[in-house]
Parts: structure tokens; sequence; C-alpha cells
């Protein structure tokens, strides 16, 4: 449990996804007044724009800010260009290496736009979904990041250089397995069937069933006896 601190503001990046809309119940518990961002970075489908709308509607924010940024420009990731993105691959070839849906530098310019927002706001707690446990190849899913992130954000900011506060960087799911956070969002009140998590969405906006991000939530679901409240498609 992350330690209370009662109505402090807090920006949370929220995805619409699974892991975020947990994180953002996490900040809440913990006490924390959080203002949403969204970012619609050039993604496949504005599914999860709207999930994220969803999510932050529910969960009752302070605020919520969608930027809009084009990450397509470079490309390089099977999200962010014409690479298939993909489908059925087992647990192990899942785990291994860094997988092409791994966007450029992506969590480095989320958080820079976030701490922005923190530093307007008056906020020094950041928060993001990030994992390191499912997909340890994300270089930018990983512990030493954050800790260095954390020490950027002092240097590069007025707030930092005053000595008005120090930031940190919250990632309450880091270590945590998929069923784990699924348990925990569900002592918190999350309704999973308003969250978006798939890849490679039909344009229905139905997941696919078989990209990784779709069979690590699937088999997390069914691992607590669970049915996923999303649709699929098929």
């Amino acid at each position: 449990m992350i330690e209370g601190h009662q109505n402090r503001p807090a920006v949370v990046l929220l995805s619409g996804g699974l892991d975020s809309a947990t994180t953002l119940a996490e900040a809440k518990a913990a006490g924390f007044t959080p203002y949403a961002l969204s970012v619609a970075y050039g993604q496949r489908h504005a599914v999860e724009i709207e999930a994220a709308r969803r999510v932050a509607r529910s969960m009752g924010v302070a605020g919520h800010v969608e930027l809009t940024i084009d990450l397509r420009a470079f490309g390089g990731s099977a999200l962010t260009a014409e690479i298939e993105v993909p489908k059925d691959r087992p647990a192990d070839a899942m785990a291994e290496g860094i997988p092409i849906t791994y966007v450029p530098a992506r969590n480095t310019v989320f958080l820079s736009l976030a701490l922005a927002w923190a530093e307007t706001l008056g906020a020094y707690d950041l928060f993001i979904g990030v994992n390191c446990v499912d997909y340890s190849g994300y270089p930018d899913c990983r512990p030493e990041f954050l800790q260095g992130f954390e020490y950027l954000a002092d240097l590069a900011t007025k707030a930092g250089v005053e000595g008005r506060g120090r930031y940190r960087v919250h990632a309450p799911l880091l270590t945590m397995t998929k069923k784990e956070i699924i348990r925990r969002g569900i002592e918190l009140g999350v309704d999973y069937g308003l969250t978006h998590s798939c890849y490679d969405p039909t344009p229905e906006g139905r997941s696919c069933g078989r990209c990784d991000s779709c069979r690590l939530r699937l088999a997390a679901f069914e691992s607590l006896g669970l049915t996923d409240p999303i649709a699929y498609a098929g």
C-alpha cells in the first residue's frame, strides 16, 4: 500500500487499459486527488482514448487532459507503423526479448508530459501503470528507468531546482502479475468492463483475443475463475 497523502494532487497516466485503470484506483485509495492524463499518440485505434474517458468519469478524477501527439511520424513499432501485430504467441515467446509492440521512448515521453502538468498543478507525484513481470523486455517498464526519471525530474524543473519538493514516480503494479492486478482492482471497485487492452481491435472496437495483451488479460481472468467483461471478436 502506498503511504497516504490526503488530497495531495497527483498526475496519473491513463491509457484506458486494465493496468492504468487499476493504477488510478490505487492513487485514489492512497488519498491522492488524481488528475488523469491520456495521450493519443498515433496508436492504431481511438478506442483506447474512449476507454480512458469512461474510466476517468467512473472514478471521478479532478481533471482529465487529453493530449495529441503523433509518434507515427517516427514509427518503429507495431502500434505506430504498418507492422503486423504478433498474434497467438505462446507465453515463453512473449517473455523473450523486446517485442515489436514496444513504442520507442513512449514512457519517457508520457512521463515528461505528466511532469509538465504536475509542475503547473504544484504536484510532485506521478502515477504510471508499468509492469516488469508480464513485459520484462520493455526497457521503460523497469524500476531503474523509474528511478532515473525521478532524478531527471528534480534536475529539469523549476520546482525541483528551487527545492520546493521532490518528484516521485509511483508504479504500484510494477512487480505484480496480471492475476494479482485484477484481484487488487476488483477489491478497489474497478469496473474492467470500461477498459480496453487490445493492440489490434476490430473497427467496431472489439478486442482481437489473440495479441499478447489480450492473451495475458484473458489468461488472468480465467485463472481467477472470472469472465472478462469486455467484448471480443469471433
